[in-house]
């Protein structure tokens, strides 16, 4: 049959380990057959970040921006022990961190939900959406050792107001030290992308991070999400029928607990970070969410949530077989796809993505899955494991 024709091309970022293989094999097995794929082609493996000195990065993240929707596998972000195994130059910061810093987006994800898959927390019937801000905080930290002997302060200059803040003074002991910002433009496209998003999709707005502790740097957050509701948004969920308030997190994680789901938890970036894997687990598994980066320009970046497989990859290497769960990729892929399909106004192109993930879904409902889904699943049969590809190809037949 004739495949489906892409008018304008996807930024394509290829990963590391496990989800670089499974990576192309979701586009051997389930997207190529069917679509004229047309991507803008970049490398983020970590071989290629250290060979271009992580311009590779920079450069795919600028072309999200010229083409609208990029569509990324999982990447190392390299600590010590890889700076080794890789022989890396030196400690690349993460790609997320830093597409997102030049992007400047909220990162949304959201369980995907399959019958048969039950969450730990019964009560969670409805999927709950972590809003993760993408700028800033440690993903964009400065840090030391601090010898014995010596002092940190935070220096503040270029204006009247300079300022020269003792951090703590090291006299007796050695340590480390930690600086990170954000900015209020940022703030205020975080609260911005969360309050429309809400709207989009008539679901309450949580907000939480810990202004008692951190009275300046929370509490700014806290003071712009309040400003930009009350000048902008207000009247709007009023009339939705949508609420909107902010809480401290520790409170947020109980009454997330206690809850029946539906909501947007927005976050900050670290916090985000964390409990967007507590609610994926909770679910049921990491693999089993969606992650998309909005951008306030409307550039959109879908991700996978989880990291690169590294102990199915050595397995991989040796020969053995894996039964690595990919939906959390293929739903990056479904997403990216659709994402472009809206904005070129390709029915054919939304139609597939729309296709793909429910024959993904299908698959799992009718007791075919990778052994992390067998483990959890509760249907009317008993779950048949199967290695990534073959469960790749047996979505390929719901295909059609």
């Amino acid at each position: 049959m004739d495949k489906i024709k892409m008018t304008t091309p996807i930024v394509e970022m290829d990963g590391d380990e496990m989800t670089r293989i499974i990576w192309g094999w979701i586009k051997d097995i389930l997207i190529k057959p069917y679509v004229n794929l047309r991507t803008e082609y970049y490398d983020l493996g970590l071989v290629n970040r250290e060979r271009t000195g992580d311009k590779v990065t920079h450069d795919a993240a600028n072309a999200i921006k010229t083409y609208g929707v990029g569509v990324k596998c999982a990447t190392i972000t390299p600590n010590a022990q890889r700076v080794a195994e890789y022989n890396l130059s030196q400690m690349w910061k993460s790609p997320n961190g830093t597409i997102r810093a030049i992007l400047d987006g909220t990162v949304f994800r959201a369980p995907i939900l399959v019958k048969g898959i039950n969450p730990y927390i019964p009560t969670w019937t409805a999927p709950i959406t972590i809003a993760r801000h993408a700028y800033g905080d440690v993903y964009k930290d400065v840090e030391a050792y601090v010898k014995k002997g010596e002092s940190a302060k935070l220096v503040v200059t270029g204006s009247d107001n300079e300022r020269d803040i003792e951090i703590f003074d090291f006299s007796k002991t050695g340590g480390v030290v930690l600086g990170m910002h954000n900015t209020d433009n940022s703030i205020t496209s975080f609260a911005k992308s969360c309050f429309n998003y809400a709207l989009d999709t008539k679901q309450d707005l949580w907000f939480s991070t810990k202004d008692t502790i951190s009275k300046t740097y929370d509490h700014r957050f806290k003071d712009i999400f309040r400003q930009v509701y009350d000048k902008e948004y207000k009247e709007k969920f009023e009339k939705a029928g949508i609420t909107y308030f902010y809480t401290l997190i520790d409170d947020a994680v109980a009454r997330v607990v206690r809850s029946n789901g539906g909501m947007i938890w927005a976050c900050k970036n670290y916090d985000g970070d964390v409990m967007s894997d507590m609610v994926a687990t909770a679910f049921g598994s990491l693999a089993m969410m969606t992650s998309v980066l909005v951008s306030p320009d409307g550039n959109y970046e879908y991700e996978a949530a989880h990291g690169t497989v590294t102990r199915h990859y050595y397995k991989y290497r040796d020969g053995k077989p894996t039964s690595t769960n990919p939906v959390a990729t293929i739903f990056a892929w479904s997403g990216a796809l659709g994402k472009r399909a809206q904005m070129d106004g390709n029915k054919e192109l939304a139609d597939f993505a729309a296709k793909l993930e429910k024959a993904t879904i299908g698959t799992i409902e009718d007791g075919y899955m990778t052994g992390d889904l067998a483990a959890l699943f509760k249907g009317d049969k008993e779950p048949v494991t199967m290695q990534t590809e073959d469960f790749l190809k047996k979505i390929a037949e719901k295909l059609g």
